[in-house]
Parts: structure tokens; sequence; C-alpha cells
């Protein structure tokens, strides 16, 4: 074995130590002795790759190094990888790592151009404060994120950020469950993405009023009553119970004083004390969170602002 060879394997950079990646190229050959360079030629257009794999300590985090096929040092090991690969000057090939568990790599045909830069929308964070890695966060909060992402086909930002303090995170969806996701009462889940949708608009909090009117159009199946509640409230099609239970959840968004001419006129839409407490409760913990997701600077998924545009979309 070459001297150069043998560095490189104890130092994790292309040789078999590395989450058992190098025995599984077959399409691009074995890694070049010394350095951990591997390359080959792409399978479209015949042209020459070759990429250089970064040292453990940098890939996998300090006092961190990859053990056998391990699928933990293998996610770590793919997406450094394709953060080496995936930059300009690479044209119409790229490799892409499979993170099938074997370490199998593979060509794919990409449109960008050999001069083309990171788009804004695909560079720009989802906020100020760092997101955590998921193999790093507590088991209940993983579980709960992939619960959330099976059911609406992508995580929403808010799940991501807040995981940044797990105490929080807890607390924040616990009570959030219990005022959303509680049975009782007059108050349906439309009539509840409503109050969120009107009480955001009074904060100027752009990831509520987005993500909670998408919300809304599936709960009500009425692609527009949130649009016009997020221009002008008092000129949308609201029905005068809609309209008394918007004027109560403002009333205490703005910490008017409430007083019981607010409660009549709650009671002559149906609603009786215990829904004027459930109104309340989702505009009050609302409020808190628009101001949370302010400072953070929380970004908006771009799936939200197409759901429940068209009668075929469900969560």
């Amino acid at each position: 074995m070459q001297k150069g060879e043998s560095e490189g394997r104890e130092r994790g950079r292309g040789g078999q130590e590395v989450g058992g990646i190098a025995p599984s190229l077959p399409r691009w050959g074995r890694p070049f002795p010394g350095r951990g360079e591997g390359g080959g030629s792409c399978e479209s257009c015949g042209r020459k790759l070759s990429f250089t794999l970064p040292a453990p300590r940098s890939l996998f985090g300090k006092g961190e190094r990859p053990v056998g096929r391990s699928r933990a040092g293998l996610g770590h090991f793919t997406m450094a990888l394709l953060f080496r690969l995936l930059r300009p000057g690479l044209s119409s090939c790229v490799p892409r790592l499979l993170t099938n568990g074997l370490g199998t790599l593979s060509t794919v045909k990409v449109t960008s151009h050999p001069n083309e830069t990171p788009s804004e929308e695909a560079t720009k964070a989802i906020s100020r404060y760092p997101v955590p890695y998921k193999k790093d966060l507590p088991f209940d909060i993983v579980e709960l994120m992939e619960e959330v992402e099976k059911k609406t086909g992508f995580l929403p930002n808010v799940f991501k950020v807040l995981a940044h303090r797990p105490g929080e995170f807890r607390a924040f969806f616990a009570y959030y469950n219990a005022i959303i996701n509680k049975e009782t009462g007059h108050l349906s889940k439309a009539d509840k993405e409503l109050i969120i949708v009107a009480t955001s608009v009074s904060n100027r909090c752009p990831y509520c009023v987005i993500a909670h009117s998408a919300l809304h159009r599936i709960y009500s199946k009425n692609a527009i009553l949130a649009d016009q509640v997020i221009v002008n409230w008092k000129k949308a099609d609201l029905s005068p119970r809609e309209l008394a239970m918007l004027e109560f959840a403002l009333a205490v968004s703005r910490a008017d004083d409430i007083t019981e001419e607010h409660f009549k006129k709650l009671e002559l839409q149906g609603f009786d004390r215990e829904d004027a407490w459930d109104i309340a409760s989702i505009s009050a913990f609302f409020s808190m969170s628009n101001r949370i997701a302010h400072f953070i600077d929380l970004i908006p998924n771009k799936e939200f602002y197409s759901l429940g545009r068209t009668n075929d979309q469900d969560l």
C-alpha cells in the first residue's frame, strides 16, 4: 500500500473506513490514492468528474467519527459530499450519493448553468436563530416532527426553529393542542383559524398570516375569505356570527377593556361564556406567537401559499 493511501485511510478521507463508502463505488471506481479523492465519468455525457472528501472532524463534528455503515454516519457523509459537489462550475452533471444505507454513488443530470449562483430563496435562512440538527433533538420532538411532516407533506418552519429550545417547544405545542384541538365548544376548526388570521394581521405577523390562512382555506373550503380578512376584515364577506367572533378576538388582542357588552354580542350569535374563553385564549396565545415569530424573523414555508386554493387539497 502506498504511503499516501495509508494516510488517507487513517484520516477517513476516501478510504474503506469512511462508513463503508469506498467499496460501493461501481460507477465511480476506487478513490485516488493519497488524497482521499474520487472520480469517474458521467453516464449521460461522459464528462470526467472528481471530488475530494473533507476530513472527518469537519464532516462529523468534534469528537465524532463514522463507524461501519451506520445510518447516521452516512447521513452526515451524504450532506457534506453534496455540499462539496453542488457548486457552480459542474455544469450539467453532478454526482449524487444515494442515502440507501449502502453508500452507492450515481450520476444525475441537472439544468444549472456553469455560472449560476444559488437563488436567494434557496440560501435565505428561515430564522435568525440556528435550526438544530435532527440527530441532536430529543426523541419526542423528532417523533412529533415526523408525524406532522407525514401528515402535511412538509415540515412547517415553526417546528424547526422552536426546536432550538426543546422545553419551550413542548410547552408551546402543548398549549396549542389544548386550545386548537379541543373537541368541546361551538368553535369549528375554520373558526379558530379565522381568529388566528385576524389576530396575526393585527399584529403584522407574516408567518402566522400565511400559514393559518392556508389552514382556513382547507378547513372552510372557502378559497377567498381569509384573503379578504387579510386585506380588510371589516369589508370581508363575514357572517354576523363570524363578525362578532372577530370583533371579540381583536378586542382581546389589542388589550381593550372587555365589558359585558362584548359578551352580549357573542351571546346574540350563539356563543356562550366558555366559547368566549376559547376565542380569547386563541387570540391571546397567537398574539404571543406573533411576537415570537417577529423577533426570530420566522419565514413561512412556500408550500403554504398554494394550500387550499383548489378543492382537492386537504389535511
